[in-house]
């Protein structure tokens, strides 16, 4: 048998006492006294509405409405009315770029130690190249070149002899 059978069963009879008369008025007294907050407590200031700020900010919210109208469906029948003729596209001639270079600077070398590869005999020694290409195109013709730079990362396995 559980020890505390007993004792369970005693506080399962207990009920609370209802507060007496004498109490209620004990607490409504001192609720009556102490109207005020002390110094030493922490409480919220009341809440006034600033209604000359909220117009404010009420009437410059409807300004920026009605002058920042935005048109997400502009309609076809809007054109511009100019004076000049519409620009005709210019015929552009063919460009023919060739590579002209390419560059690779390494900025980071690591060694991350002996790799045991499935597989293979004999461990490998793991090197992680990080590096930027910039590879150049140029056009004889016109003289024009584009260039791209790019980051990119090499890991090499350097196979490992024992002697």
């Amino acid at each position: 048998m559980n020890d505390f059978s007993d004792l369970e069963r005693d506080l399962a009879k207990l009920r609370p006492v209802q507060p007496s008369t004498r109490l209620w008025g004990r607490i409504e007294q001192a609720l009556a006294e102490h109207s005020e907050v002390p110094s030493n407590v922490i409480a919220p200031k009341q809440f006034r509405v600033n209604w000359i700020g909220l117009g404010l900010g009420l009437a410059a919210a409807a300004a920026f409405f009605v002058l920042a109208r935005v048109d997400f469906h502009p309609s076809a029948a809007t054109r511009v009315a100019s004076a000049t003729p519409a620009p005709q596209p210019n015929t552009v001639p063919s460009l023919n770029f060739v590579p002209a270079g390419l560059t690779r600077v390494v900025y980071d070398r690591r060694d991350e130690g002996l790799v045991f590869t499935p597989g293979q005999e004999r461990p490998s020694r793991r090197v992680r190249v990080a590096q930027r290409e910039t590879i150049q195109w140029r056009d004889a013709q016109t003289g024009a070149s584009i260039r791209v730079s790019y980051p990119a990362e090499e890991i090499k396995l350097i196979p490992v002899s024992g002697q």
